[in-house]
């Protein structure tokens, strides 16, 4: 994930908003992530994979499979697969969509899987199937988008939501002048996860930037093309529109192509979600401002490592150490894998992923 970095301390600033004496909202720093060069367990703190282990299958149902970011996170899971000594089955519906999300959950129950690991496109919509699932012995658990509760054993997510919207906020904030208008451009709006961060952009809006007007909320099913065209709309219908977030890894390169394309690169700025790979070439000439993410490819091994434990019959615990990943936090039936990191201009190209 990380290359040429030895040591470097690669800091996010995320906001939990002090007020300072101007009435300006002021930033603590509340994470850091130290990059280095493992060379065992007692300079880590994490766990090696034990050894004897009793093979499992395990299906892994991503929201889409024409996706890059769901791509990274199946090289993480078959690389903690590799390790553990079991089999994962990657499949998913060719776009984020709940029906055929569903006939493929259908098709893994079928076949026999021991465990399946949901990144749900709708939080209702599959709780009957994942029920289902459980009624004939197969163990449920969720990761990147959550179901209801009542469908699964545990949810792992990437970050803190609040955390990750609150951010997104204030990025977008930082880049545009005062009453200016910005809109979100999200993917498919029955996704849990993408709901509750647009709750907290929100909000955060309106605790401390209530002369920024948010003029539109546009989905795009994660599909590139509709991204595209939606980002284009969007400059169209709104031609005061000063900034757009990126609500997906999808829509914010979406965003900054449309952007370049229309020659207003730099007078609309572009920030949100997306990994180095897919927004780099537009931090660097100017369509993009900011990239926000997580290494897809570890929350891929997360989900398979924690997939074998409770398989085995142990769950989560905060503060786990986990091989090849960290150490995690849990809080009720939420696991969360760490903080998002930023990508600029300046240092997108030390990540491959």
């Amino acid at each position: 994930m990380l290359k040429r970095i030895s040591g470097l301390i690669l800091i996010g600033l995320l906001l939990t908003a002090c007020t300072a004496r101007n009435g300006e909202p002021q930033y603590e720093v509340i994470y850091s992530l130290e990059a280095k060069k493992p060379s065992g367990a007692e300079q880590t703190g994490e766990a090696l994979p034990p050894e004897g282990m009793e093979s499992y299958t395990i299906g892994i149902v991503p929201k889409a499979m024409e996706n890059p970011y769901f791509n990274a996170a199946y090289d993480g899971a078959r690389e903690a697969a590799a390790d553990l000594g079991m089999k994962v089955v990657f499949r998913g519906p060719q776009t984020a969509d709940a029906d055929q999300q569903v006939k493929v959950i259908e098709g893994l129950i079928a076949s026999g899987v021991d465990l399946l690991a949901v990144s749900a496109n709708d939080p209702a919509r599959l709780v009957p199937v994942l029920k289902q699932a459980k009624a004939q012995g197969i163990k449920v658990i969720t990761w990147d988008s959550d179901t209801l509760p009542e469908a699964r054993a545990f949810f792992i997510n990437m970050v803190d939501s609040e955390t990750l919207g609150r951010h997104l906020m204030d990025t977008m904030a930082s880049h545009i002048p005062e009453n200016s208008e910005f809109a979100i451009l999200t993917g498919a709006l029955s996704a849990s996860n993408l709901n509750e961060w647009i709750q907290w952009i929100r909000k955060q809006r309106e605790e401390f930037y209530p002369d920024k007007k948010l003029v539109a909320v546009v989905p795009t099913d994660d599909v590139p093309q509709e991204a595209y065209e939606a980002a284009k709309r969007l400059l169209e219908e709104h031609p005061h529109l000063a900034g757009i977030i990126g609500n997906s890894s999808i829509a914010t390169p979406a965003a900054a192509q449309a952007v370049k394309e229309a020659g207003k690169a730099g007078a609309i700025q572009v920030v949100g979600l997306s990994t180095p790979l897919l927004i780099g070439s537009y931090l660097q000439d100017g369509s993009a401002q900011m990239a926000t993410l997580w290494s897809p490819k570890r929350l891929g091994y997360l989900t398979v490592a924690l997939a074998k434990q409770y398989l085995d019959g142990h769950l989560p615990y905060n503060g786990e150490a986990v091989y090849n990943v960290g150490n995690i936090r849990v809080s009720g039936d939420k696991v969360i894998m760490g903080a998002p990191l930023d990508f600029t201009k300046q240092n997108v190209g030390q990540y491959d992923f």
